[in-house]
């Protein structure tokens, strides 16, 4: 059994660029799929969050619309209510790679509040990239990979192709316009290079040991890839 390490985001909303709190948090189909995907493979799950605070999820996300109907979203909350590592996280600055086997960042907009911007998080990621364990990034996860640098200041994901929450899917969710800034964007001017799939399409991307996923629907299959890494 080997211990997944899933960082989530510990920010209940996500500031607009007229200052107002859009409520926000991790998307719960992002954490659902592949904590269940690593848990029937048998393995440990350990949640860490900025701090240590109890991630907050995303109420959007657990809406029918989003989970294929009312019997899908029930499923999907009592997955999550049952899911006792999320209510104990241990702080994301307190993390210790060389206890983890595999490493997940799931999204939500909650990661571009304050994973984006959190050190303890970037340092994770780019020892993650370098120790050469599988590491998973989803949706609107990727959004920590922009605090992740190296000594010489460049990003440590710099070159790398990866699949994130594009532009299009931005614009079509409604929030593009109300933005500071879009993923797809910084990613792009930080030197990753990001690779487009059709819009809401399950679109993973591997490169080395890194594995990212476009947006909900790329979640499992991202899990799939992680898993087959891992042996």
């Amino acid at each position: 059994m080997s211990k997944f390490l899933f960082v989530l985001t510990g920010a209940d909303h996500w500031t607009l660029a007229d200052g107002t709190e859009h409520p926000t948090g991790f998307w719960a189909e992002e954490v659902v799929a592949p904590y269940q995907a690593v848990k029937a493979a048998g393995h440990e799950v350990v949640v860490a969050t900025p701090g240590g605070v109890v991630p907050p999820v995303d109420h959007g996300s657990l809406a029918p619309e989003f989970n294929g109907g009312p019997e899908g979203a029930e499923r999907t909350a009592s997955a999550l209510a049952a899911m006792a590592e999320l209510q104990s996280p241990i702080k994301v600055e307190d993390v210790d790679l060389d206890d983890c086997a595999a490493v997940f960042y799931p999204g939500g907009h909650g990661p571009m509040e304050d994973l984006a911007v959190n050190a303890a998080s970037g340092r994770v990621l780019t020892l993650a990239l370098a120790s050469g364990k599988p590491l998973g990034v989803v949706c609107h996860g990727p959004a920590a990979l922009l605090a992740a640098t190296g000594p010489d200041g460049a990003n440590s994901f710099k070159g790398y192709d990866v699949a994130a929450f594009t532009n299009a899917e931005e614009i079509q969710g409604g929030l593009a316009e109300q933005a500071k800034w879009l993923l797809q964007d910084r990613l792009t001017e930080a030197g990753v290079n990001v690779r487009v799939g059709e819009p809401w399409a399950p679109h993973v991307i591997v490169d080395r040991n890194l594995v990212t996923g476009q947006n909900p629907a790329s979640s499992a299959p991202l899990a799939a890839e992680l898993l087959k890494k891992l042996g």
